[in-house]
């Protein structure tokens, strides 16, 4: 009753709401039904809110590449074993203390608290300890040879929290970040105020409000209402609802992606003839202009690294419903197969792509059905708990989200696959320090799911975001480092 309770009153302050300079106001999807963490570790981290409570050790430049935060400079031991990062003055937490080498050698080193249970371990699991070397230098110390560490450390989790807080940051959100936190209500309205001391300036606008809103569509309706100032996953068929003068819209190509997931540790999931036939089975462009939009990504092939990372691998994914067929009859399945897909509203496209799915792969005798859940909620009770479903990805860089997303002991490995080789060629390709044969290795390993992986990954999205014409601040070429101390509303 009290979920239900809060997304009424919720839809009632959005549509009651009036627009005010200086507070921006978006909106998130309640996927964590009110149990959203500010812990930037947890499970169910709060990702709109945490990304402007804390600082990054390292940040993503336009390019995607490593670029400055709290870290200034880094380099590599020969061996690549040891990095070395030298620390900004003068950075401020939001209780008023100082942020130094002891706050980033307890961030970085719980992460691997086992009663967490963080899924950033699996990415950040080569980190054997941190070395303080003075107040504003530290030594990261890997168990192994990583040549791209500064990569992994732009991940939108590995934030810096002040010593010793752990037990309390799920609720007071102390970080270094543009705003500080006033009250948190993840079913209502998420309110955080302006940090005056942030080490780049006090931030253009003076409050940031973050709205529960979990239906894809009322989020939609809530932008065009004026009552939110900012949306990021309107999808190409919306954007025409936003062609005049009180919106501005802006497109850019990412390796965000939405994809049909198969758990191979269940029947009849766990045959990789099975896994291959179903992936077989689609059109993949067709598929994207059906359910995303003409020119709405990049085609991909079960893999998720993406076009723009140096390390994709090209490959071919036609679709080929006679080999689809030949693999389903080898398997068992002679006259086919029915399966069940569950997916929720909380992503516009997944609806739609199960759809087309449905009509694709019905030609090489698979029956899908669709089985609706609730959208509030989705990541807890079905995500990694139905046999199949829908999920979603933001960008990582090959190393990172191979790992996270497909390594046998990561928390995150959604299809729950488990390959020992698959587990050796990842450790390989992370400690080859020549760059031609680390990005072979890599290309080795995105051909290894399109044979046996459980995602059916179909393409990369461009992402479109809509603001009212009233924001400002927010580059067109800035994916997911945001300057949110520069964002301010008119």
């Amino acid at each position: 009753m009290k979920r239900l309770l809060s997304t009424v009153l919720i839809s009632a302050a959005v549509l009651a709401g009036t627009a005010t300079a200086g507070t921006f106001r978006m909106a998130h999807d309640v996927g964590y039904a009110g149990a959203e963490s500010l812990d930037p570790i947890s499970p169910s981290r709060f990702f709109d809110a945490n990304q402007v409570l804390y600082s990054r050790l390292v940040r993503q430049d336009a390019k995607g590449m490593p670029s400055p935060d709290i870290a200034t400079d880094w380099q590599a031991s020969a061996d690549a074993k040891t990095w070395t990062f030298e620390l900004r003055k003068g950075v401020k937490f939001h209780d008023g203390s100082d942020l130094t080498a002891v706050d980033v050698k307890y961030s970085l080193e719980r992460i691997k608290d086992p009663e967490i249970d963080s899924p950033v371990a699996a990415v950040l699991g080569v980190i054997d300890r941190v070395e303080i070397i003075n107040e504003h230098k530290v030594a990261i110390k890997l168990s192994a040879a990583h040549a791209d560490l500064p990569l992994l450390l732009m991940d939108y989790r590995v934030r810096m929290i002040p010593e010793g807080s752990g037990d309390t940051i799920a609720k007071t959100g102390i970080g270094s970040g543009p705003f500080m936190l006033e009250e948190l209500d993840p079913e209502g309205t998420t309110v955080l105020k302006a940090f005056p001391d942030y080490w780049e300036g006090r931030p253009a606008a003076d409050r940031f409000e973050i709205i529960g809103i979990a239906d894809s569509q009322a989020r939609v309706q809530a932008l065009m209402a004026g009552q939110l100032d900012f949306e990021d996953s309107v999808i190409s068929q919306q954007v025409r609802l936003f062609q005049n003068p009180n919106f501005k819209t802006q497109s850019i190509a990412t390796g965000e992606w939405r994809a049909l997931v198969f758990r191979t540790d269940t029947a009849p999931y766990d045959d990789a003839r099975v896994r291959k036939a179903l992936r077989l089975a689609v059109d993949r462009e067709g598929m994207m202009k059906l359910a995303s939009g003409e020119g709405a990504g990049t085609v991909t092939c079960d893999h998720p690294v993406w076009s723009g990372d140096q390390y994709r691998a090209e490959i071919d994914c036609s679709q080929n419903i006679a080999e689809a067929k030949r693999l389903l009859k080898e398997a068992g399945y002679p006259n086919g197969i029915d399966i069940e897909i569950s997916a929720a509203d909380n992503e516009p496209e997944w609806i739609r792509m199960i759809e087309v799915y449905q009509q694709q792969a019905k030609q090489a005798g698979i029956s899908v059905k669709l089985k609706v859940a609730a959208s509030d909620g989705y990541w807890s009770d079905v995500w990694m708990k139905e046999p199949a479903f829908a999920t979603r990805w933001s960008q990582r860089p090959a190393d990172q989200v191979l790992n996270e997303a497909f390594r046998s002991t990561a928390a995150w490995n959604e299809s729950f696959f488990k390959n020992e080789t698959f587990d050796g060629k990842l450790d390989a390709a992370r400690s080859e320090l020549d760059f031609t044969k680390r990005k072979a290795l890599y290309a080795g390993l995105q051909k290894s799911l399109w044979e046996e992986g459980g995602a059916l990954i179909p393409y990369h999205l461009n992402q479109t975001r809509v603001m009212r014409a009233g924001v400002t601040g927010l580059d067109p070429v800035e994916r997911f480092s945001i300057r949110w101390n520069k964002v301010d509303v008119k």
